[in-house]
């Protein structure tokens, strides 16, 4: 039987976030290719253009490896949040939406039609949504840093 100390954490227990974790990251790396596909299956062509630059097809390649860097650099950012303060979550959830709200800007200026800048959006916002949802959860609401400090 295993039991755990409290403030510690056991290999169980961490390996189980670390596997919660990692399934967040793949959901939400694959929630946009839904919404890729149903761009393709409504004739929705995903091309954008900024100023000055040729259009580019908004590939699913693209929103895969994109959804893939931005889940990543989420989970990195909860892990350095969680060793420096008994924070973390509330913390990381307000970066995490403040990231998505962020990321609405390009999408507002890119040169493209109504349909497009909709699924775009889409995507961003379901990204977002599995990602937060999924690694919040992985987070107690409040405890003392693994650094050591008490927050008594």
């Amino acid at each position: 039987m295993i039991t755990a100390v409290p403030g510690s954490t056991s290999a169980p227990a961490a390996t189980g976030v670390g596997r919660s974790r990692a399934l967040a990251v793949v959901g939400a790396t694959l929630a946009p290719a839904a919404v890729w596909l149903l761009a393709q299956a409504t004739g929705t062509e995903l091309t954008v253009a900024m100023a000055s630059q040729p259009p580019m097809v908004v590939s699913l390649p693209f929103v895969i490896g994109t959804a893939l860097a931005a889940s990543l650099a989420g989970w990195a950012a909860l892990a350095m949040l969680q060793r420096m303060t008994g924070h973390a979550r509330a913390l990381w959830t307000s970066l995490a939406i403040t990231a998505l709200l962020a990321s609405f800007g390009p999408v507002a200026i890119v040169q493209t039609n109504a349909e497009v800048r909709t699924m775009l959006a889409l995507m961003h916002v379901i990204v977002a949504t599995v990602l937060i949802l999924g690694l919040r959860r992985t987070v107690p609401a409040h405890r003392a840093a693994e650094t050591g400090r008490s927050h008594s």
